[in-house]
């Protein structure tokens, strides 16, 4: 098939080289110059991806949206998830009534609270059985090396699930299928807050069981306000839940915990992010979560405790005395 991915970081680039992999042609739209360049006449993206030492010979590039999506069955959305509203509206009107519109991104929009598949659909104007969402524990720089990894891919309509999941099936990345839209999404974008939390329990000196009870109860935490969201409690046990909590909490190739580790070791949100590779989701998606908690009447212990970490600076040790209230309750 003939893909396009817009937005050439790290994932959008490595997911281009994956749908390569699979035999499809693929475009890789992207607003600077020199990566256009790079990708389109030297097969390598030294700008954000610099591991990968030559792309697939079936990759290109190009910086014209029109050129880009011209006839492309999947399109494949990887731009910052708060930039994505904005930079959508530029495509509304050039892709296709038939074309696929797959999100790659992971975040709550800060000013509505909003999905990102809620921002995709109204920013294209998009009908539900033409999107579809990918999360699962995916690092990119992994499944750059083309180390095994899997997916899940959710779309309202099922056959479309597995035509993305044909589309990027290789010998080496495995996609599952759901129609758990909303459970992807909310997987997806609240896992990086926990990550923060868990990155800032490390940078801090924190050992096994401090990582473990924050991620268990940020599990909980996030299945509550999924369930409230309308999404299937199971997906939070699968590779989009748990599967994407351990990888994002537990390696340094997660850039929300490093962004948290930055914090945990003294750092402020202004140093982290001057040192930080790269846009870490859960710094915008925090107040998010907090404020669909509310809207869901939802608690969020955890990510009111690293709102306050964001805003007014807390340590590792006052956030961690907020996850819990005085009172012993039931698990």
């Amino acid at each position: 098939m003939k893909c396009t991915v817009l937005g050439a970081g790290a994932w959008g680039t490595t997911f281009g080289q994956v749908l390569a992999d699979a035999g499809n042609d693929v475009t890789m739209w992207a607003i600077e110059p020199e990566i256009v360049e790079g990708i389109r006449d030297h097969h390598r993206n030294e700008v954000r991806l610099p591991s990968v030492a030559e792309l697939p010979a079936n990759m290109t590039a190009t910086g014209d949206r029109a050129e880009a999506v011209r006839d492309a069955e999947i399109i494949v959305v990887a731009i910052a998830a708060q930039f994505a509203r904005v930079a959508l509206a530029e495509f509304k009107g050039l892709i296709s009534d038939d074309a696929i519109v797959v999100s790659l991104m992971k975040g709550i929009e800060r000013t509505t609270s909003k999905r990102m598949d809620e921002v995709v659909r109204e920013a294209l104007d998009l009908p539900a059985d033409r999107f579809a969402a990918i999360s699962g524990p995916n690092l990119s720089k992994e499944i750059a090396a083309r180390e095994p990894a899997a997916t899940v891919v959710g779309c309202a309509n099922i056959d479309n699930a597995h035509k993305v999941a044909a589309a990027c099936t290789t010998n080496y990345f495995r996609p599952f299928v759901t129609t758990d839209v909303i459970g992807l999404e909310m997987c997806g974008s609240l896992k990086n807050v926990v990550a923060l939390a868990v990155g800032m329990a490390r940078g801090a000196g924190y050992g096994e069981n401090t990582a473990a009870m924050i991620e268990t109860r940020g599990l909980a935490e996030l299945t509550a306000l999924g369930q409230a969201a309308g999404a299937d409690p199971k997906t939070f046990s699968g590779l989009a839940g748990v599967g994407d909590l351990i990888a994002t909490c537990g390696s340094p190739l997660s850039r929300n915990y490093t962004f948290g580790a930055n914090l945990g070791k003294g750092l402020s949100v202004e140093e982290a992010t001057r040192v930080s590779n790269g846009v870490a989701e859960g710094v915008p998606t925090t107040d998010a979560v907090v404020a669909l908690g509310k809207e869901l009447g939802v608690p969020t212990p955890l990510a009111c405790a690293m709102s306050r970490v964001l805003a007014d600076g807390i340590s590792c040790q006052e956030m961690l005395s907020l996850l819990f209230g005085s009172e012993i309750t039931e698990e």
